[in-house]
């Protein structure tokens, strides 16, 4: 019941704390609940694309090729769901271009479904602080505009205020910071998959 009672009591302080903030927390709460969803679902993405990752399809499309059997690789590469496969075999189908240009145009349709989203998480990571930043001025503003109308209320004035203008900070960086690691490990990733790409292009 104790615990009960001091997890209503937190609950109650977030959502307190959430409302002295200020205005400027409901575009936090959106920035924030975007950058979950495209976190969780670059996420799954990635491990989608990793099960689908089949190297023993790979290796037969250049063991047919070595062979000469260049149709044959083909038909190998359009029934594979790995994303190196389906590079050698764009690369392959498309005879009118040179490999190196088949392999670049072929490598950068697959990075941009690997890229996908993540610019949404750099603006985050820039705009979350600039946010909470606005929060600080818009509080202190309400404080001087307080002030201005009643000198006795001053004290409470001024200390309503720096909190809101701490706590929209302090949220926007929150943000910021934690979107760092989800953005650097998908970025990770995506340099990853374009090195890999690019040895299968070099080998091909």
């Amino acid at each position: 019941m104790g615990q009960a009672l001091r997890n209503l009591t937190n609950k109650n302080s977030i959502v307190r704390t959430f409302i002295h903030g200020g205005p400027i927390m409901w575009p936090l709460l959106f920035v924030a609940v975007a950058a979950v969803i495209v976190s969780l679902e670059r996420t799954l993405f990635i491990f989608t694309e990793n099960r689908r990752r089949n190297e023993k399809q790979v290796e037969e499309i250049f063991t047919l090729v070595e062979r000469g059997d260049r149709n044959g690789a083909i038909r190998v590469a359009e029934t594979s769901t790995d994303y190196v496969a389906r590079v050698l075999g764009f690369a392959l189908a498309h005879a009118e271009l040179s490999i190196a240009q088949a392999i670049s145009k072929a490598s950068a349709q697959e990075i941009k479904r690997f890229t996908r989203g993540l610019p949404i998480l750099d603006t985050i990571i820039t705009a979350a602080p600039l946010l909470g930043l606005l929060g600080t001025v818009t509080g202190m503003m309400n404080t001087f505009s307080m002030m201005g109308g009643d000198e006795l209320g001053a004290p409470a004035a001024i200390t309503g205020g720096i909190a809101e203008g701490l706590i929209a900070t302090a949220f926007g960086l929150l943000i910021a910071i934690t979107c760092l690691f989800p953005n650097n490990y998908l970025n990770a990733k995506v340099e990853t998959v374009q090195h890999e790409v690019d040895d299968a292009g070099r080998r091909l």
